[in-house]
């Protein structure tokens, strides 16, 4: 293999921290929220999941790229980080079945990354000054300039992210014949959500995200979905009328990551940007309905307020995270409604948390009989 000069590359931190590294390919410049996931493997699974839609991605595995790519394992139709941060780009895969390399993947859909980058030395330093904007510049843009761009980014709390990556137009997903039909509100859906439907016997029709609740009701749905996506859950105010809509109907409601944020404050719960995020697929969460223990699969940067849900006569706390005791799960006493802060559809190795896709199948079953 002949020795290439790639190109000098920075990230500029918002508090005016830089970190400097080499092109992985791509030449101009990045804004995003930088964040960290701590995942070994299912790094496309990552670049195109809608939920990490406008965020930077530090990968604190060593090496990306390795096992190249292929079209079984992509969770929307493009990626959806706006830039990759990693120590190590491998511009070769040694994966029989791969269909690409990364590299010609991420120049396909103009993706800017950095790499060489010390990422230990990075994520140590998000973790204790918290996440923040950063901008990945590969084009050679003086750093003032980049300073004054980036300080014109928007923060992630407020951004309401979930139109951007929401699908435009209402389409249906399994068998018609299925036995049970389910409305999913597409707050940024992950394809495996809608596989691990359809393989329950599920016909689903996906609702773009600001979809009215007679919208969804005029599918004559058994249960009803509301899906993971990007952003703050606080603006979205129409996705929240229909949650609340729902439970007033005591229709069976599945919600996951920011779903179950939207339930939430569909009961006057509220949420909060946290300081660093759970992003990873090895996080641990106890239920406390059964006393087991789960290895779960997490990306979000908001959660559900603990204190306001114990409080609340008709919530309980049916899941916790247990490095920080964070909610994972909550689920309502005297409505058919539940949600998890996880991602039971991604089994990165245990499938401890599909019984979940189970328990809302049980749910619209007995709503039925």
């Amino acid at each position: 293999m002949k020795y290439t000069t790639r190109q000098q590359a920075l990230l500029l931190l918002s508090d005016g921290t830089i970190f400097y590294g080499k092109s992985i390919g791509i030449s101009g410049v990045a804004f995003g929220e930088v964040c960290f996931n701590t995942g070994m493997t299912g790094y496309q699974e990552i670049f195109t999941d809608p939920s990490y839609f406008g965020q930077l991605m530090v990968s604190t595995n060593a090496h990306i790229g390795n096992y190249g790519v292929n079209d079984k394992e992509v969770e929307s139709d493009t990626i959806k980080i706006s830039g990759l941060i990693c120590k190590n780009f491998s511009f070769n895969y040694s994966r029989p079945d791969a269909r690409e390399s990364l590299e010609s993947y991420f120049e396909k859909q103009n993706l800017i990354g950095i790499s060489d980058v010390d990422t230990r030395a990075l994520v140590a330093y998000i973790r204790e000054n918290g996440a923040m904007n950063a901008v990945i510049c590969t084009d050679g843009t003086p750093v003032e300039e980049l300073k004054v761009a980036l300080s014109k980014v928007p923060d992630m709390k407020g951004l309401e992210l979930a139109s951007k990556v929401s699908t435009k137009a209402s389409y249906f997903y399994g068998d018609e014949n299925a036995k049970y039909k389910v409305a999913a509100l597409d707050l940024g859906i992950k394809t495996n959500i809608l596989r691990n439907l359809a393989k329950r016997d599920c016909y689903i029709k996906v609702f773009p995200y600001d979809t009215s609740f007679e919208d969804l009701a005029s599918f004559n749905p058994d249960g009803y979905f509301l899906s993971n996506g990007p952003g703050d859950p606080d603006p979205l105010h129409s996705a929240i009328a229909v949650a609340k809509q729902i439970i007033e109907k005591d229709m069976p409601l599945f919600g996951i990551c920011l779903g179950h944020q939207v339930i939430a404050l569909a009961n006057g719960i509220s949420t909060y940007k946290m300081f660093n995020g759970h992003r990873g697929i090895n996080h641990p969460v106890t239920n406390l309905i059964s006393g087991k223990g789960e290895i779960t699969s997490q990306n979000h940067g908001f959660a559900v307020n603990k204190e306001e849900l114990e409080q609340h006569p008709d919530m309980e706390i049916t899941h916790l995270h247990l490095n920080d005791s964070t909610v994972a799960g909550m689920r309502m006493k005297n409505k058919n409604c539940f949600s998890v802060q996880y991602h039971p559809e991604a089994s990165p190795g245990p499938h401890d948390s599909s019984y979940l896709f189970d328990q809302f199948i049980e749910n619209i079953a007995k709503a039925k009989s």
